[in-house]
């Protein structure tokens, strides 16, 4: 009962609440460049496609150009499959996952990228915690996006060192939050809204715990509740797909808390349009991102409102 009884207290996500909270717009001129870079750091020997989920849709979502950062081994493959983005291989450890060193190569990325994403296939953080501490080495202004094994770099429920990023997503689902947070799963699904706003508050970031019922909980105390979508959205692959999702929002300009509801929402919606195409279950997660650019465009209003949305 103690998760029911905050649903009041959260806004829940329609069209009309991103009608009315729109995604900064672009000159009609804009370049690739102003959509904004988005750089994916992930993936392992064993798990190479989880960045080019996530890739992929960053792209779907409007950003101009992404760079990969994956294992060295399945780099080349990599580039071929994904031929929009540019790829560059990192050393791995012998159990096939980033090590950690030899992000030289990364380092001018980190620069310079609008959005960061951090984690999808990996199983291991210590790469996680060695590009962060690169990012604040080099003055990194992006915002990051943390998911899967850098969703650990949160543990200890202290306030999370961001440096100088702009802004933090973390998206993590049950299992994962009762590990950041030092509790049980089951004390997650029984409160989770209250649990989300919490971790966001002491640790600063923009909480999104993925579930049947997705929430999204801000530091400053603004939560909001995602019913749509179904369960074909269980499936290998989705939670990448979501992450990307939200890092080219973010670099387009949204900040995290937009970045977080309109990809959570965005995500959703791909997967009822998948329902109606193929049935409920069995549709993959590479199908969701190319739903997502007629989404945008009927979500797009033709003027912008001035108010922005609050609880």
């Amino acid at each position: 009962m103690s998760r029911l009884r905050g649903v009041e207290s959260a806004q829940l996500v329609t069209d009309r609440l991103l009608r009315e909270w729109p995604l900064p717009t672009l000159a009609p001129g804009a370049d690739k460049q102003a959509r904004g870079d988005v750089l994916v750091l992930g993936g392992s020997r064993e798990i190479p496609g989880a960045a080019l989920l996530a890739g992929e849709a960053a792209l779907r979502a409007g950003a101009g150009r992404v760079r990969i950062a994956t294992a060295r081994e399945v780099a080349h493959a990599a580039g071929t499959a994904f031929p929009e983005a540019r790829v560059m291989g990192l050393p791995t450890t012998a159990a096939g996952e980033l090590s950690g060193r030899g992000l030289r190569g990364v380092t001018e990325e980190l620069a310079v990228c609008t959005a960061m994403l951090l984690g999808p296939g990996m199983r291991e953080q210590r790469a996680a915690v060695a590009v962060l501490a690169q990012a604040r080495r080099v003055g990194a202004r992006s915002a990051l996006v943390l998911d899967a094994a850098a969703l650990r770099v949160l543990r200890g429920q202290a306030v999370f060192a961001r440096g100088r990023l702009r802004g933090v997503v973390a998206t993590p689902h049950a299992g994962e939050m009762a590990e950041i947070w030092g509790c049980k799963r089951s004390e997650v699904e029984r409160a989770a809204l209250g649990l989300a706003r919490a971790a966001a508050r002491a640790l600063e970031v923009c909480i999104v715990l993925k579930g049947t019922e997705t929430w999204i909980a801000a530091p400053d105390g603004r939560a909001f509740r995602n019913v749509a979508g179904n369960v074909g959205l269980a499936t290998a692959g989705s939670g990448d797909c979501l992450a990307g999702l939200i890092a080219g929002l973010a670099a387009r300009g949204a900040d995290e808390v937009q970045a977080a509801v309109w990809g959570v929402y965005l995500h959703a919606r791909a997967g009822e349009r998948l329902r109606r195409k193929h049935g409920l279950l069995g549709y993959l997660a590479r199908e969701l991102s190319a739903e997502v650019p007629p989404l945008l465009d009927a979500l797009t209003p033709r003027r912008r409102p001035s108010a922005r949305p609050r609880n």
